[in-house]
């Protein structure tokens, strides 16, 4: 089996289709999730029956191929899903995510015929949450420093190793996991992934994180002591497809990840046109004060720029144009951009933007996470300043 990344899959929906799709899923962010927002931040969890109907609504496998229970929808049609789910509680995307984007993509892109029929299906009823067990104490931003270690083992896979903030962890049936089976060799990072189910003898997963924010989407440690899984257990069948597997599906989920963005900021935005059009100060609405209004401004550009940017972005890496240095683009400027409106939603509410169950108050620490999973604004700088330098010197290197 070859390394190389296939192409991504072109979409299985019609525009009419995804029109009908993208109805339903915003009446459901703001119909029935978004009255809930404060139950899910003080629960600290999503509620069952808010579980069952995103099920219903197909969002666990919109992005896996119709033949295996999903949408099939493509990251051009992704990126406007995202920004309807970005437009509440950051933890009802987080469930179904990892599903859609960087484990199970893994599966649609890498697997055996044998793990797909085993899995995607699953994956896409939402019978099955899975997690993308790559992070480390010591290998983050950079999986080519992992230390969890895989060896042979009579016909059987033997594996240990640490993870660190692995997202849905705690209610995960399949954990897709990244471990080195050999030393780095040249463009070779020694890098397998393996598909570990959860009650496997030695994996274990420890408490819920208490985060800043992302009330409801659950993070932990997992441990993996000595365990065994058989051959059949690594992915495609091959320890070479690892790395790229992870790169590749690292690459879609930063333009995802940047739409989510937008849809919070674009959240923050609306919250704070709200706030101004009625709250009033001196018996003047505030949003008749120019500093105000030059808050809104700033807010308004970033959102529709951020906009503009991912499906640019998204565009591009679907027709194969640009899968590296757009995609960092995309989750750089929109993350970023999401930081700032929502530190402006904070300012033009004033003392009531610093209130628990004040929705700006909710997004401004939500959204600090973004700049920070799935490669962070740093690496995302180096990606694509280092690869506007290489494209240069390839260029000149073919004069």
């Amino acid at each position: 089996m070859t390394s190389a990344a296939p192409a991504p899959a072109r979409s299985q929906v019609s525009p009419e289709d995804f029109a009908e799709i993208l109805r339903a899923t915003r009446e459901f962010v703001r119909s029935r999730v978004m009255p809930r927002e404060n139950e899910i931040m003080a629960a600290d969890a999503l509620p069952a029956d808010l579980r069952a109907a995103a099920a219903g609504l197909g969002l666990f496998g919109f992005a896996i191929p119709q033949e295996w229970g999903g949408l099939g929808l493509d990251l051009v049609q992704d990126v406007e899903l995202a920004m309807e789910l970005g437009y509440t509680s950051l933890a009802l995307r987080s469930m179904f995510g990892t599903n859609n984007g960087i484990a199970g993509l893994v599966l649609v892109n890498f697997g055996t015929d044998e793990q797909k029929a085993a899995w995607l299906e699953r994956l896409a009823s939402g019978e099955v949450v899975a997690s993308f067990a790559l992070t480390e104490p010591g290998a983050g931003s950079n999986p080519a420093g992992l230390r969890t270690r895989a060896v042979r083992d009579s016909g059987e896979w033997v594996i240990s190793g640490a993870k660190r903030f692995i997202t849905n962890a705690p209610i995960a049936g399949l954990f897709v996991v990244f471990a080195r089976t050999r030393e780095a060799a040249g463009a070779d990072p020694g890098i397998a992934v393996f598909l570990v189910p959860a009650g496997t003898p030695g994996l274990e997963v420890g408490p819920h994180d208490r985060k800043m924010g992302h009330e409801g989407a659950w993070t932990a440690d997992v441990t993996l002591t000595d365990v065994r899984v058989p051959a059949a257990a690594l992915i495609g069948g091959s320890e070479e497809v690892g790395y790229q597997a992870a790169m590749s599906s690292l690459a879609r989920g930063r333009v995802t990840i940047a739409a989510v963005a937008v849809g919070a900021a674009r959240r923050a935005l609306d919250e704070s046109v709200a706030y101004a059009a009625t709250a009033t100060q001196g018996g003047t609405a505030i949003g008749d004060f120019q500093l105000v209004q030059a808050h809104l401004a700033d807010m308004q550009t970033g959102v529709l720029a951020g906009e503009a940017l991912v499906r640019e972005c998204a565009r591009k890496y679907q027709s194969g144009e640009d899968r590296r240095i757009a995609p960092s683009v995309a989750k750089l400027f929109c993350t970023e951009m999401a930081g700032q409106v929502a530190d402006k939603a904070v300012q033009v509410h004033g003392g009531a933007g610093y209130i628990r169950e004040v929705p700006v108050e909710r997004i401004y620490r939500d959204v600090r996470l973004l700049r920070l999973y799935e490669g962070t604004s740093e690496i995302q700088r180096l990606i694509i300043g280092g690869g506007l330098v290489r494209s240069e010197q390839r260029r000149l290197n073919r004069q």
